[in-house]
Formats: structure tokens, sequence, C-alpha cells
């Protein structure tokens, strides 16, 4: 039995995985550990260490590297050992077309690990919320940070959206696994942090909850739904979940005193040429509309000629 020990990242997965192969080490040969520590639990022996130089590049689908490069991010100590397992039997195994089995126990679960893994960036993507600690000196750029907590070890995938848009700002973002920073020109990473690192309330939080009040819509509050999107644990991290509670409480209270608000009259249309040409336009179209519905309704009688374009 070997004990592979490798940082939690998919590039060093591969690399050990590549060795591997190289050496034709079965999948039941192989002990995943992502750390020394870990590894120290189960045996006594010392982490294997691979140097293949000159070996062969091993082709594999590109849809297996996409899909071993998310499943990678799931927190399950099982992963290293499925995604060799998978690796194996779609080289050595010879089952090249693995992958679009389903109902294959192996393929199902890395499957179900990456809509996780898709579910917890797209919370990122939702629930990130940057806070300003200054400005740089030399540069002149605002410089922000922001804490999240995410279930999986999403950050190397979520962080190119925020690269692309808050590129004219520096940021941070901080989880418990891994940080995340953009200065302008470089995207970089370094180890987690814990919460306490994390800057405490800005002004830029009361912007939040002003927007937030402001779009609320009392007529429209689905509890269960917007929990379902919005789940509580991320609720202490972002500044208008403070508001939830009260806006709910005065959700029916505000309803009935729209639904008791009398109709207001119409304005009549302003006296404007662009929007008399838009309205004239709009009626045009209506009639174009009903005519195409007639003969729709109508085909031509029969014997008619007619001419299909």
């Amino acid at each position: 039995m070997r004990t592979v020990v490798i940082e939690p990242e998919f590039e060093a997965w591969r690399a050990a995985a590549r060795a591997l192969l190289a050496q034709s080490v079965a999948p039941h040969e192989v002990l995943w550990a992502d750390d020394a520590q870990e590894a120290a639990l189960f045996v006594r022996e010392e982490p294997a260490a691979f140097a293949v130089p000159g070996a062969q590049a091993i082709k594999v689908p590109p849809a297996f590297l996409d899909l071993a490069r998310s499943a990678a991010a799931h927190t399950d100590a099982r992963r290293w050992a499925m995604l060799y397992r998978v690796l194996w039997r779609l080289t050595v195994g010879g089952e090249r077309h693995l992958l679009s089995m389903p109902t294959d126990r192996d393929v199902r679960q890395l499957q179900d690990w990456c809509k996780a893994v898709g579910r917890d960036i797209h919370k990122m993507h939702a629930f990130v919320r940057f806070r300003l600690v200054g400005t740089d000196a030399a540069t002149g750029r605002e410089q922000f940070v922001a804490w999240f907590e995410p279930e999986h070890r999403i950050v190397r995938l979520a962080s190119p959206f925020f690269e692309k848009r808050f590129a004219g700002m520096d940021w941070s973002i901080l989880t418990p696994h891994e940080c995340a920073h953009w200065d302008g020109t470089r995207l970089h990473f370094t180890a987690g942090v814990p919460r306490s690192s994390a800057p405490d309330e800005d002004a830029q939080d009361e912007l939040w909850r002003t927007y937030y009040r402001n779009i609320f819509n009392p007529a429209r509050v689905k509890i269960s739904a917007m929990q379902s999107e919005m789940p509580k644990k991320y609720w202490k991290n972002l500044p208008e979940a403070t508001l939830i509670a009260d806006l709910i409480a005065g959700s029916t209270q505000r309803v009935q005193g729209m639904l008791q608000t009398e109709e207001r009259a119409v304005k009549p249309t302003p006296n404007n040429a662009y929007l008399k040409s838009l309205h004239a336009m709009n009626q045009g179209g209506d009639a174009t509309e009903a005519k195409a519905s007639d003969e729709e309704d109508f085909p031509a009688p029969e014997g008619a000629e007619t001419t299909m374009h």
C-alpha cells in the first residue's frame, strides 16, 4: 500500500495521479491523504515521493478533466481515491466511454459532488459582501476585504467571477479554506484564515441595507423559497440580513395598506412627438398582428392558390 500525501488541490492530485499511472499503480494500492497528519492516522510509512522523468503523457477525455477539477473542490475525503479509480478505468481499464454512463456508481458520485460544488460557487457569487478598508497611497485604488464561509474548497473556481466584475479595485476574499487576492494585475491565493481576520461593519453595509429595504416586496414574500435561496447559515455575514425579520413581520400590514390605497388616476400621455411616434408604431403593430391572426384562423378556401415564403 502506498500513501500519497498531497495538497488539497486539483493540480496536486493530477501530478500525483500522472506519476502513479506511469508506474502502473492500481487504485486499490493507493491511500490518499490531504496532509501528513491525516496520513499518520492510517499508516506509519513515509509518504510516497514521485519523480518520473520522461514519463509518457497520458491522454484522457477533456470532459474528465473538467469533471475532476470541479469534484476536487469537494471536501469529501474519498474524492482523490475515486478520481484516480475513474482515471484508471478510463485509461488502463479501457473504459473510454465511462463518462457517458450516468448509471455507473463512480460517475454518478462525481457528478453529485460537482453539483454540490456548483451550488456553493453560486452562493459565493451571490453572498460575498466587500468592505472598504483603505486606499493604496501609491495607486489611489480602493482596497476591499470580504469574508465568506463556503462548504467546499471553491475559492479558485469562484474567483475569476470577481476578478472580472471588480477589476477596478483591489480586493481580498477571506475564507477558512483559502484566500483570494486581486491587485489589479494578478490574482493569487494564500492559506485560509479565521473569521477574526476579516474587518467589521463599515459604511458600505448601510448601503446594502438601504438597497435591500427598497427592493423588498411584501406582496411576494415566500419565506420557504427565500430561505432555500438564502440559507440562514449565510445571514450572519450579510449586512442586509438584520432587516429580514422585521420586513417579514411587517409584510402583512404593508400589503393590507397597499390594497386599501385608492387607485391613482392614469396620467395623460405627454405631448411629445417621439412618444407619439412610438404609440403610432405600437398601434400599427397591433393591427398587423390582428390581421396575421385572422389569416391563421381562417385558411384559404379549398382550391385557392397559396404561397409559403
